[in-house]
């Protein structure tokens, strides 16, 4: 089946939209959360055998899509769910779910719920030692995973419990007798319903829980915000098998919202997804939009957009002034993009800001905090608040935020202060109460003069070197006899772009101009070990400090580094 055959045609009608008054129903349903929203809207929807969700699946061919319907989605949960609990999966028990990316972890997700069971989600692109290793210290019952990917865990470190490929899954539907007495479970406000792997940018990837009400608070006010599904479409290019991309299918189901479930989050394959979905809205992570701002993007393909929208880490000032040039608002040329800073522990994206192509504040800008935020604040080493331009550590008070790490409560204890959740960033707060993110505390430069922050000089390199597609920022030991570390840069150009003649200097020159600290050493990034990235496409900066943290004290420096 060709994507143009599902796509054309009956999406465009939305017939699987929820009405608003089923909306308004389950806005007002106190109990509604992440372990029963499926059951509760497909009991109030209307058209529940029409396909709402396209899910991409690779072929030898192409791509294909599979359209997916309410009813459609719960068979799957229910024969899943079936297999699950003959299985011997009882509630409470975590389940690794290591597939390919795209549907099939929401899929799982959704049967493993209905047990009362946690589907620990773990990103298909997780190199397979770093994965076996997380199932491990998640205590998983069982793993499944493609036929090839278990041979590989398997040798990577034996696990306990049950293994399934994938592609064994049954299809059929199911009788009730095969199911627990007491389906769905009904769950309580604290029960855990998924684990989420942090990206491993700083280490080992950490387990986050996620409960039933925690997070399920953040989206409910979906239910009336969100742009109306009879008029729009949704292309999702995230990670399904993270938090965020989970967030937003449970949306799209709530909704009944066309939406394209990517299983390919290249810049090319979204390009060419959007060519044939037309969609009026994209979500994806920063290196889906650094890698579609470096495109010649088809009119055509782009035309129906008013928002992109970026969760995670936020997104560079160069990509974002690239992609809101394309679309229309209403009878308005360009775009919105809606960037919000977020982490797994958070719960979701917690602060909010807005670009337009008359937008000008930019700077590593954040925006403000949504209005589940009870409080952030900007706090030194001791906890105390600082207060207007001052840096220091982003806490935040929400009750979005994770209950704990899973299997690791001296962590869950460490991982506050003084009641706030910290997030591991550093920031800083102007006199209008926005917050400003300057980098990642691991990633911070220590030089002898004092701190250098990594992110607004990614900033001013990408707005003010044009060749340039992405980079990377990081401390290395300062050449002997300085003490201390200073900034080295890796590159990414622009495909076909030519090498400046001296990349030293053309980065000093975009860094003097917003009064920056010089750069003293730079390269090409030529290998993809020279920019490596992790399963969510983050650049792998402690990866980086290892491959290039003493280049500078060897006896012979490579002429790339000048």
């Amino acid at each position: 089946m060709s994507p143009g055959s599902v796509l054309n045609g009956t999406l465009t009608r939305a017939a699987a939209a929820v009405p608003l008054t089923a909306r308004m129903r389950l806005l007002g349903d106190r109990e509604l959360g992440v372990g029963n929203f499926l059951e509760r809207v497909h009991r109030l929807s209307r058209n529940t055998d029409q396909p709402f969700l396209f899910a991409q699946r690779p072929g030898p061919d192409g791509p294909t899509i599979e359209p997916l319907s309410l009813d459609r989605l719960v068979q799957i949960r229910d024969t899943y769910a079936a297999w699950y609990h003959e299985a011997g999966v009882r509630k409470g028990d975590p389940v690794a779910v290591y597939v390919d990316e795209g549907v099939d972890s929401f899929l799982h997700f959704l049967a493993l719920t209905s047990l009362g069971a946690v589907a620990a989600l773990v990103n298909g692109r997780m190199p397979i030692e770093v994965a076996a290793d997380y199932i491990r210290r998640v205590g998983a019952v069982g793993v499944i995973a493609s036929r090839d990917r278990l041979a590989r865990l398997e040798a990577a470190a034996p696990l306990d419990g049950f293994r399934v490929d994938q592609a064994s899954m049954p299809v059929d539907a199911v009788g009730r007798d095969r199911l627990p007495a007491v389906y769905p479970y009904p769950h309580g406000d604290d029960d855990p319903v998924m684990l989420c792997h942090t990206s491993g940018t700083t280490g080992a990837p950490k387990a986050a829980t996620f409960g039933h009400r925690q997070f399920f608070l953040g989206k409910r006010k979906r239910l009336w915000s969100f742009p109306p599904a009879r008029r729009n479409r949704l292309l999702s290019a995230l990670p399904h098998s993270h938090s965020a991309g989970i967030s937003y299918l449970m949306t799209a189901t709530l909704l009944g919202m066309p939406m394209l479930v990517m299983a390919d989050s290249s810049g090319p394959a979204v390009h060419a997804a959007m060519d044939e979905f037309r969609p009026t809205m994209v979500v994806a992570f920063p290196q889906t939009y650094a890698e579609l701002a470096e495109m010649d993007l088809d009119p055509a393909a782009t035309g129906e957009v008013h928002t992109w929208i970026n969760t995670g880490d936020s997104a560079h000032e160069a990509h974002i002034r690239a992609l809101i040039r394309h679309g229309r608002r209403g009878n308005r040329p360009g775009s919105s993009f809606v960037d919000g800073l977020g982490s797994s522990e958070m719960g979701m994206a917690l602060f909010k800001k807005v670009s337009q192509p008359e937008s000008v504040d930019y700077g590593r800008c954040v925006g403000s905090p949504i209005g589940v935020v009870r409080k952030a604040a900007v706090l030194d080493d001791d906890g105390r608040l600082l207060g207007p331009e001052q840096v220091g550590r982003l806490g935040v008070r929400t009750p979005t935020r994770t209950p704990g790490y899973w299997n690791n409560s001296d962590l869950t204890t460490k991982s506050s202060l003084s009641g706030y959740w910290l997030t591991g960033d550093v920031v800083y707060q102007d006199r209008k109460g926005r917050f400003y993110h300057l980098d990642r505390v691991p990633d911070v430069i220590h030089t002898a003069d004092g701190p250098v922050y990594s992110l607004p000089m990614e900033e001013a390199i990408l707005v003010g070197c044009p060749v340039i597609a992405d980079c990377a920022v990081v401390a290395v030991a300062a050449p002997e006899p300085d003490l201390g570390d200073v900034p080295f840069a890796t590159v990414r150009l622009k495909p076909g772009a030519a090498e400046p003649p001296d990349l030293l200097r053309a980065l000093n020159t975009a860094l003097a101009r917003r009064d920056l600290p010089q750069m003293r050493y730079a390269m090409i990034a030529r290998e993809p070990e020279d920019f490596p990235t992790g399963p969510t496409g983050k650049v792998l900066k402690r990866q980086l400090r290892e491959r290039f943290g003493t280049v500078l004290r060897q006896p012979t420096t490579s002429t790339e580094l000048t």
